[in-house]
């Protein structure tokens, strides 16, 4: 089985996001929507409102598991019985970032990571980004999908 860990904090989950799951649905048997638990992060939504977030979208899709993780990645993987790690690039300095990340993996582990460019006029869409619409009382519809319903924050 070809099972691939997408790692994530989803604060929240964007159609970017999205966008690199379901194109990553044709190359996996199996995706793991993996939500890192950082406590020195702050985070604009709660865990358990992530996960939520992400169970909602993707409800139909039997490839698609949700899950949470503390620690390092690869670790995470291996626990998983997941050889590949699937990412999404916006621009050039996703690639560089996610690179030396992806090096150190390698080095770690062997687990190969999976770089899927963004679909054409999604890259510049990010979490962070979007909670900035959202913090300040924008229509952020167009930049989540459907299962990410927002209560006033």
């Amino acid at each position: 089985m070809k099972r691939a860990v997408f790692p994530g904090s989803f604060d929240p989950v964007t159609i970017g996001h999205y966008d690199i799951i379901s194109r990553g649905l044709t190359l996996f048997d199996e995706i793991i929507l993996a939500i890192g638990v950082n406590s020195e992060k702050k985070y604009m939504f709660t865990l358990e409102e992530r996960k939520a977030f992400l169970e909602n979208t993707f409800n139909n899709e039997p490839k698609i598991k949700v899950d949470t993780y503390k620690g390092l990645t690869v670790n995470y993987c291996k626990e998983m019985d997941a050889n590949f790690i699937l990412r999404g690039l916006r621009n050039p300095a996703d690639f560089e970032f996610e690179k030396a990340i992806a090096h150190t993996n390698r080095k770690l582990e062997k687990i190969e990571t999976v770089f899927l460019l963004t679909s054409s006029g999604k890259s510049y869409i990010s979490s962070s980004i979007v909670r900035d619409v959202i913090r300040h009382n924008g229509d952020y519809s167009s930049l989540v999908p459907e299962g990410v319903v927002v209560k006033s924050k």
